[in-house]
């Protein structure tokens, strides 16, 4: 069986994979998307990417093909690629695929397009036989979007579906930086339908797509950045029901890339299709698991399904010994938030249990504290609820669960004020037994004590990547408003 490594050159998220250990380079150097706080996504790339990233380099590939015949998988984003450049076959950069499966292989080298690595990621950890797939992205090598029907089939829609670039430059317009469409989406149910946007992204994507700055955005008017988000939402639903529900060729979808992180165009999508799969890393950070499993399975014959939580296990002994959840779980419920660390790192960008913040979801002052006192960041931006899953249709208005928090969906109470959005939303997760154990039993004293079968789960962070190693947490821990610290099976008090 040959033994394969991957790599994702991207122009941030850089990530690694050998089948086992996902290795998101950001959660080691400490800076989100490689770079420091704040900085643009895409100037001063080249100075911090090679002073940060130093394993994804030159010399790097040229010592790992010194000890070994391993393959060596990759995949890469515009720009991303010059790290490598001078060690990759030339003939790499002529490659355009027609089929999902296409590949190209030469002298241990295995490549697929950007968007290839995005939508098997999310296909072969479906478990689908068949299914549609929407790779859909800001950038990438070839492409911004494609969509592969259930035979496999390419179809272009790069030009037609730019949505990805379009919210990039939208974010950059409105003060949030090339990557901050997430946060540009939190505005988005504080807005209302502006004709004068929808106009402008008519004309937008009427012009040229570029990576260069846009000199004549500057002219835009921005009196009302929430109309401008809501309209750009309406705008991204109304484009995705043009061009890709015609596409439709069976009852099942996959989605990844960037823009499967917007959970609005991703409940609408469960309208349309029976079944609706999105993974955990669905960004740039799960792409070294979609081109090692692509490799995997044309090489070796073999579907790899990848571990959601596939980061490192540490070691933490504390002072205090966990003897149960209900501690934990009952000073959550007497207002207390709480610090959650346990076993692996989750794959992608979205604490799913074992990096996690969490606190009562009954508090209707609880998104001001944690905004204020523990992640500092935007006071409107809204907070996840995590469910028990055979509860999540009492209180969510949605068909199917939502393991790795990737729908917006409507509330149907008003018993949980502190995970409901002001347009009466919010980005759900559920979990079971399997999925992961411990959350479900903690959330499960909650029940018990509360009623409600759920908490507030945001990531583990606060102006960083999410933490990593049991250090990271204690010195989050530390400088912040959190109240109580859980490692593994230790508690860590003030």
């Amino acid at each position: 069986m040959t033994k394969i490594f991957a790599v994702a050159l991207n122009l941030h998220d850089h990530n690694t994979y050998d089948g086992v250990f996902h290795n998101q380079r950001e959660r080691y150097t400490r800076f989100k998307h490689n770079l420091p706080y704040q900085a643009e996504a895409y100037a001063h790339q080249s100075d911090v990417l090679n002073s940060a990233d130093y394993t994804l380099n030159d010399e790097f590939v040229k010592e790992y093909f010194k000890k070994t015949d391993d393959v060596l998988a990759f995949t890469y984003t515009l720009g991303g690629i010059r790290m490598c450049k001078d060690i990759i076959p030339k003939d790499v950069f002529d490659y355009v695929p027609k089929k999902l499966w296409d590949y190209y292989y030469k002298d241990n080298f295995y490549y697929i397009d950007h968007h290839q690595s995005h939508a098997t990621y999310a296909f072969l950890n479906s478990g689908f036989e068949q299914s549609d797939i929407l790779a859909i992205d800001g950038i990438g090598s070839k492409y911004r979007c494609v969509f592969f029907d259930r035979r496999s089939n390419l179809i272009d829609l790069s030009d037609k579906l730019p949505i990805g670039w379009l919210w990039n430059h939208m974010s950059n317009l409105t003060g949030f930086g090339t990557l901050g469409a997430s946060k540009l989406m939190g505005l988005v149910g504080y807005g209302e339908y502006s004709q004068y946007y929808y106009d402008i992204f008519e004309t937008i994507l009427d012009g040229p797509i570029t990576e260069k700055k846009q000199p004549h955005f500057d002219f835009i008017k921005l009196d009302n950045v929430e109309n401008l988000a809501y309209t750009l939402q309406k705008f991204t639903i109304d484009k995705i029901k043009k061009y890709v529900y015609p596409l439709k060729s069976c009852d099942n979808l996959c989605i990844a890339g960037g823009v499967a992180y917007n959970g609005y165009m991703n409940e609408e999508f469960t309208k349309h299709y029976k079944n609706v799969f999105l993974p955990p890393a669905v960004g740039d950070e799960g792409q070294a698991l979609g081109t090692y499993q692509h490799a995997d399975y044309m090489l070796n014959n073999n579907i790899h399904i990848t571990e959601t939580f596939a980061g490192k296990e540490y070691d933490y002994s504390g002072k205090e010994k966990l003897t149960s959840y209900i501690e934990v779980a009952q000073n959550i419920a007497d207002g207390k938030i709480v610090g959650w660390f346990q076993g692996k790192s989750e794959s992608g960008n979205r604490a799913l249990g074992n990096r996690s913040i969490l606190a009562d979801p009954r508090r209707k002052d609880i998104k001001d504290v944690i905004n204020h006192t523990i992640k500092d960041r935007e006071d409107f931006r809204p907070f996840a609820p995590v469910v028990l899953e055979e509860h999540y249709k009492e209180y969510f208005d949605t068909n199917s669960p939502s393991p790795y928090m990737s729908r917006i969906v409507k509330v149907k109470t008003d018993k949980v004020p502190g995970v409901t959005h002001i347009d009466n939303t919010a980005r759900i997760q559920t979990v079971n037994k399997e999925q992961n154990n411990k959350l479900y039993e903690l959330i499960r004293e909650f029940y018990v004590i509360t009623g409600i079968p759920m908490l507030l789960n945001t990531s583990f962070n606060r102006h960083e990547p999410i933490v990593e190693t049991p250090q990271d947490a204690l010195r989050t821990f530390k400088r912040t408003g959190l109240d109580l610290l859980v490692i593994n099976d230790w508690i860590i008090r003030k």
